[in-house]
């Protein structure tokens, strides 16, 4: 990794605030709280400006280097570390702020870190464009977030979980490289046939 994460480092240092790392604090494993790392690609003070722990399409909290670490989802890499403390796995469900854990509903939250959270998963793949599908809809982001977005989120991770083989696992590793290079790709509706799919409509 260190080709590709020393240059990352120094562009991250000398543009934008200077911030290199950001540590946020997700819930993990059996709801238990851990601190996540990523490369930084907002602003410092983020979490307090906007709409806080959703980002939103062009947001302006995005720094510049931050816009392509995230497009590329390389703003993950760092979570390898979390994943050789024990803390993630490579594939699981996404490990959530707790303002955003809440929004799920009960029997989701009751079950959805069964197993350790990931830095990739189903769910994350889908949704890899999720400030699109909230803006598209034309309503409040944080409403549709809460009564669309978050529970088929959770329905998804649920149903994977109910499904999880090493062969699944390979395939969703090969899927997050290959929707990076081709967003409107489909493939995972081909892999995973049965799916839970979002209803637009209903958004």
């Amino acid at each position: 990794m260190l080709p590709l994460v020393i240059p990352l480092m120094v562009i991250l240092k000398i543009t934008a605030e200077g911030e290199i790392w950001y540590k946020q604090e997700r819930v993990g494993y059996k709801n238990r709280h851990f601190k996540i790392l990523k490369f930084a690609t907002m602003l410092k003070d983020s979490p307090n400006i906007g709409n806080k722990n959703l980002t939103t399409v062009n947001d302006p909290r995005v720094t510049g280097p931050g816009k392509f670490l995230r497009k590329t989802k390389i703003n993950e890499l760092p979570q390898v570390i979390n994943v050789i403390k024990g803390e993630m796995s490579i594939v699981g469900p996404r490990p959530q702020m707790q303002v955003a854990f809440d929004v799920y509903p009960e029997h989701i939250k009751a079950k959805i870190y069964d197993m350790q959270p990931g830095i990739t998963s189903l769910a994350s793949i889908i949704f890899r464009d999720e400030e699109q599908i909230m803006a598209a809809t034309g309503r409040p982001i944080k409403e549709v977030y809460a009564d669309t977005i978050a529970p088929h989120k959770g329905k998804v991770e649920l149903w994977y979980q109910n499904r999880a083989s090493l062969l699944g696992d390979i395939k969703i590793i090969y899927l997050t490289a290959w929707v990076i290079l081709f967003p409107d790709s489909k493939l995972m509706y081909k892999w995973f046939k049965d799916i839970p799919r979002l209803n637009m409509e209903m958004a």
